[in-house]
Order: structure tokens, then sequence, then C-alpha cells
């Protein structure tokens, strides 16, 4: 699967929201499948500061979610290494 980059695809919704191009054009254009292009251009107007949320940028709003899952896998790893640490020393005593 290809990857392209934020600024490219940003470049891409801008011609179809804008009325410009259709998306059958820009997919014969791009060689861009059409509905991954109607995807990205849905994506744009829902949020079009930020569309293209990924490789390390969140929306504020999902900021909670992913700091409470990273702490909670941190947690569950401790967690397993006291289940060991307790294991070993009753098997000592």
């Amino acid at each position: 699967m290809k990857q392209y980059d934020t600024a490219y695809k940003n470049e891409v919704c801008k011609r179809i929201v804008n009325g410009k191009e259709k998306v059958t054009t820009l997919s014969a254009e791009t060689g861009i499948a059409e509905n991954t292009l109607y995807k990205w251009s849905a994506r744009y107007r829902e949020n079009m500061e930020k569309p293209f949320v990924g490789s390390g940028y969140a929306l504020p709003e999902n900021e909670e979610q992913i700091r409470l899952r990273r702490e909670n896998k941190e947690l569950r790893a401790e967690v397993e290494f006291l289940k060991k640490a307790a294991a070993y020393f009753a098997k000592q005593a």
C-alpha cells in the first residue's frame, strides 16, 4: 500500500472540496482509487485543520484517551512483573 504525505492529501482534498475537480478526474490523474479519495475528502471536511491525524499526531479530544491507554499498558506490565516477583519469592520461602 502506497503512503502519501499529509501535504499531498491536503492539496488533493482542497481540489475536491473547492469544487475545482471531480473525484473521478483526480483518481485517473493521480492513480489513487476513488474510494480512497472519497474517504480523504470526508476526513478533510470533518476537520480541515488536521484532517489526517496519525504518525504521532492526535486530535486534542483523543489525547486523554491515548494517555490513558499508555498508562494502562504500563500498569499492566508492572502488575505482571509483580506477579512474577511474588511467585519467585514464594518459591524461595
